[in-house]
């Protein structure tokens, strides 16, 4: 017992002492008991034992070797749970190295992000460190170690780092090294100048510590962090380490929206096997189960855990209903159109041209991502963006939800998580979550709430329609629920009668307000669907707040949401109405039921008001040109299925408030159609050549949508379309002009040309157009002027005008800024037109070679000297900047995709970032303007220094040609003239 004490403290000094053998240990161990359980407590680690029993027969050379390239325990390790952190970020660096210049900059520009970092100032130094030194290393989230030339020299320094690994290991503590003017070779291998300031500081120090320093040192030069010989410039290194600290903070901060999910946890554990995120591997996996299981919700929590370990990552929610196939469309299209959506959202970029399916593959084979696509239906759609794993970088990962396990196998996806009922615990805590706001039952709601559970299932869609609505309620109202709860179930079957005891508890308007939603209304914005019912309900807005407290819909993105369960259950309820006949039906969705109704030539079917025929299905019964006649209320259509009449237009209802047809086969509207009540026309990819012939009253229509109606050559008039908001005509390839009727839309927001090549002029009308917010006239190539366009509204907000290359002038003038005015490769606009783009907007993009007259400040390469007359009043002063890119191909242009524009200032030796943003537009042999605004206390100087940056996605710096920098005062700007023609630094100062 005495030599095994001795043993215990001879290991506390020096592993490398122990002689003993691991039989006598053994022997020792089943003789004493209290001991070994002292000893699992001191070391838990299996790592400790392993390399305790593996050292024992090696020769002292070889132990040494094996403990210098091991990642030790460097002291007592951090076996507590991660701290409340207290601070984002702990600084670990040498003060008279950095303190007053580098470091200073770094931490300003933290405190700018709003990211706060621990100060020791007031804090007494010594060589060990204290207890409230180790506090704040472990209550920060993530660790700075600014590594310097003489960071070494510091025994304070070292026992820092040294705490920071152990964090790191202990509780996965993040650590950014930076390496500040030391290489990180000399570092690992303590080598060079920084070698020899370690070296004399071991001097006279205990073995234990040297060890556990180099160890330290080791480790950290090992971590990706940012090497200061990389950067051009400290502004942009500063810049970047306090965007990278922002994200990791970000990706970092726990998600509060899945915190109350019960069951989770055991989802990830099931599907762990399955995803193996730790190899290498491209895999792609389903997660399959029925409606209302959590197969979302589970996707969304992997996601939201996982997503910032990929260096791209998307989650595309709902594609069954977002990115519907339309009919009669081709497989190339579709996929076309899908791979678009993909890139979009994975870059993050609004305009995505995908001109061939070889687009996904060649940007996205070097990267690793994370992309979940949920609740897909169709083999297509499967096919369009993750068809092959050999699309994807290494370790990337690709999760598909569905309810069709035939979709997956066909896709060949053999890694399946089906997604069962949750246990009876589970299933009590979820509905508790919703009813309690708390995993378990109130005082004295314990019984009532185990028999509403027995009676409700274990469906999560259920427990939660059912929990909200017994939240808040009284026991007495539990007590009164619960016998018509039992007649329900009773009377119907599974889920549907949970689902519909939570309809039938609404009141009659609600009621009428869910069956509009679950027959036509899902998944349509909110603004279109008020506008639609306002004069069939009281109050809609109201009656959509009451359904989404009650979990019948949700509201996301402006779109109103209903699960496919609720609205099966809302068409159900609707189908039961008259069995029979449905010709007694307010909605009709299914196509036995439309194909009966519009064949009967005899019957009234005065109750319908809506009809819904989905895509695919297809109506089988012979239906005459006088199939709506007898519809006499008919207000709602849509058609995406086959099989209707479209001679039968003439007939319908005058009281028609929605028709949605794509794929529209007349060139024409019948000549008897009315529109005069419709709120929305949607007649997208249709073979319409024009509307009607005569004037239609349409003062009711607010939406718009002719896209890609390729053969359209005329628009109706539309002097009655005084409520007009959005006027969508994108590919209309076959229009020549606007009717000049356009200025009576005096409500229009949204106005959509784009790719409307044949469009040769815009009416002088448009100047009525007092509320457009949005204009674009993008691929207008034989647009030749924008005459006569006098202000347009201040709340304008985009005029994206790309690659119209016969536009020559802009009869225009604003009030006030326009945020984006884009003009890419219009190379016939004259001076006045440049001049104007310049002057009117704040983004600008537009051809040009050299930097125009009107900046005061101009240069050729990246920077400008700025020099101000006095030091600038009140918060902040104002300049336009401009950049002219360099000229290059095709491949330069892919180049400049996803560019950023970094904007960094020097005054009085200080360096500031004043602008760092992704920019849409900058294009080869293109002038970009843009407003850049500075804080007044970031002045120190009346000479500044504007160093300007652009950075592609892939860190790589693209060539700026010139640049220039006015001042804006408080005064009109200065006249834009030409008559200098000399490039070169301005002397004047403004």
């Amino acid at each position: 017992m005495v030599n095994l004490i001795s043993f215990y403290f001879i290991y506390q000094n020096d592993i490398m002492q122990v002689k003993f053998y691991p039989l006598f240990i053994i022997l020792v161990w089943i003789l004493t008991f209290p001991l070994p359980i002292l000893l699992l407590l001191q070391y838990p680690s299996w790592r400790f034992w392993v390399q305790f029993f593996s050292t024992k027969n090696q020769d002292p050379l070889q132990k040494n070797k094996t403990v210098a390239s091991s990642s030790l325990s460097l002291m007592a390790p951090a076996s507590s749970p991660p701290p409340i952190c207290k601070h984002d970020v702990f600084p670990s660096f040498h003060g008279k190295d950095v303190r007053t210049n580098f470091l200073s900059h770094v931490l300003k520009e933290l405190r700018s992000k709003g990211i706060n970092s621990f100060i020791d100032d007031d804090m007494e130094r010594s060589k060990l460190v204290g207890p409230e030194l180790t506090e704040a290393i472990r209550g920060s989230r993530i660790a700075i170690v600014l590594l310097s030339r003489n960071y070494a020299s510091s025994t304070w320094c070292l026992n820092e780092l040294v705490e920071i690994i152990n964090c790191r290991e202990g509780f996965g503590q993040k650590v950014m090294p930076l390496f500040y003017d030391v290489d990180p070779t000399d570092v690992k291998k303590q080598t060079g100048d920084f070698g020899k300031v370690f070296r004399k500081t071991c001097k006279g120090k205990a073995k234990e510590d040297i060890q556990r320093w180099k160890c330290a040192l080791t480790e950290v030069a090992q971590i990706t962090g940012y090497h200061s010989t990389n950067w051009l410039t400290e502004a942009k290194m500063i810049e970047d380490i306090a965007t990278e600290i922002s994200n990791m903070l970000n990706l970092s901060a726990p998600s509060s929206d899945l915190d109350d999910l019960v069951g989770m946890e055991s989802q990830m554990a099931r599907m762990r096997p399955l995803l193996q995120l730790d190899s290498d591997e491209v895999r792609k996996m389903g997660i399959w189960g029925p409606p209302g299981i959590g197969k979302t919700t589970i996707a969304r929590s992997l996601f939201n855990r996982h997503s910032q370990d990929f260096q791209l990552s998307v989650f595309i929610d709902n594609i069954k209903t977002k990115y519907a196939i339309p009919a009669c469309s081709d497989d190339y299209s579709v996929k076309l159109y899908l791979q678009k959506q993909l890139m979009s959202q994975l870059t993050n970029e609004t305009f995505v041209n995908i001109s061939h399916l070889g687009v996904v593959k060649d940007r996205l084979k070097d990267k690793k991502v994370l992309v979940v696509l949920d609740d897909a239906d169709h083999l297509v759609q499967l096919e369009a963006m993750a068809k092959e794993t050999s699309w994807f970088g290494p370790g990337s990962r690709v999760i598909i939800t569905t309810q069709d396990q035939r979709v997956l196998k066909a896709s060949g996806i053999n890694h399946i998580h089906e997604v069962n009922l949750p246990s009876h615990d589970e299933a009590l805590q979820m509905f508790c979550m919703y009813a309690f706001d708390q995993s378990y039952p109130k005082d004295g709601f314990e019984e009532l709430a185990c028999e509403v559970m027995s009676l409700v299932g274990k469906l999560p869609l259920g427990l939660k329609v059912m929990g909200s609505y017994f939240r808040g309620m009284s026991e007495h109202y539990w007590i009164e629920a619960l016998p018509r709860l039992k007649t329900h179930l009773d009377r119907d079957g599974e889920i549907a009668r949970i689902l519909k005891f939570s309809y039938d508890v609404l009141n009659d308007e609600d009621k009428r307000l869910f069956l509009h939603i679950a027959c036509f209304f899902s998944g349509e914005p909110v603004d279109m669907v008020e506008s639609c019912l306002e004069e069939c309900f009281e109050d809609v807005r109201q009656g959509l707040r009451v359904l989404c407290e009650k979990s019948l819909i949700s509201i996301e993105y402006r779109d109103i949401g209903m699960k496919k369960l609720l609205v099966q259950l809302g068409r159900q309820i609707m189908r039961k109405e008259s069995v029979s006949e449905p010709g007694k039906h307010t909605f009709l969705n299914d196509a036995s039921d439309i194909g009966e109704v519009l064949s009967d030539d005899k019957a009234s079917n005065s109750n319908v008001i809506g009809i819904n025929l989905e895509q695919n299905e297809e109506i089988t019964s012979c239906t005459s040109e006088r199939a709506f006649q007898r519809l006499s209320n008919l207000q709602f259509l849509r058609i995406h299925g086959y099989g209707i009449n479209p001679l039968s237009m003439n007939y319908i209802s005058r009281k028609l408030k929605v028709l949605i047809c794509p794929t529209f086969p007349m060139s024409c509207f019948p000549s008897r159609f009315n529109p005069e009540f419709l709120v929305v026309l949607r007649m997208e990819n249709s073979n319409l050549e024009k509307l009607w012939k005569d004037i239609k009253p349409l003062k009711n229509l607010k939406l718009m949508d002719l896209s890609y109606s390729f053969r359209l050559k005329e628009l109706p008039d539309l002097s009655t379309a005084t409520n007009l908001h959005v006027l969508n005509l994108t590919y209309c390839s076959s229009l020549v002009k606007l009717p000049s009727s356009i200025g009576n839309a005096i409500n229009l927001r949204e106005l959509d040309l784009n790719f409307c090549s044949s469009l040769v002029d815009l009416p002088s009308s448009m100047r009525n157009l007092r509320k457009l917010s949005n204009l674009g006239l993008m691929e207008c190539s034989k647009l030749e002027n924008l005459v006569s366009i006098p202000p347009l509204p201040d709340s304008i907000l985009l005029i994206d005008a790309s690659n119209c290359e016969s536009l020559e002038r802009l009869d225009w003038s604003f009030r006030n800024l326009c945020n984006h005015l884009y003009f890419p490769n219009c190379f016939k606009l004259n001076q006045e037109a440049r001049d104007f783009i310049i002057q009117s907007s704040r983004y600008a993009t537009f051809p040009g070679r050299e930097v125009p007259q009107c900046f005061t400040y101009k240069s050729y390469g990246s920077f400008v000297t700025v020099k101000l007359n006095q030091m600038p009043l009140g918060k902040s002063t104002k300049f336009k900047a401009c950049i002219l890119c360099a000229d290059g191909n095709e491949d330069q242009l892919k180049y400049l995709e996803n560019t950023s524009l970094c904007c960094a200032i020097t005054s009085g030796g200080n360096v500031f970032i004043a602008f760092n943003e992704r920019v849409i537009g900058v294009m080869p042999g293109h002038l970009y303007t843009f407003v850049v605004e500075v804080e007044t206390e970031e002045v120190t100087s009346t000479e500044l220094l504007f160093d300007f940056d652009l950075l592609n996605s892939n860190s790589k710096t693209c060539e700026i040609k010139g640049c220039g920098v006015l001042q804006l005062l408080e005064v009109p700007l200065l006249s834009f003239g030409d008559d200098d023609e000399d490039f070169e630094p301005a002397d004047k100062e403004i």
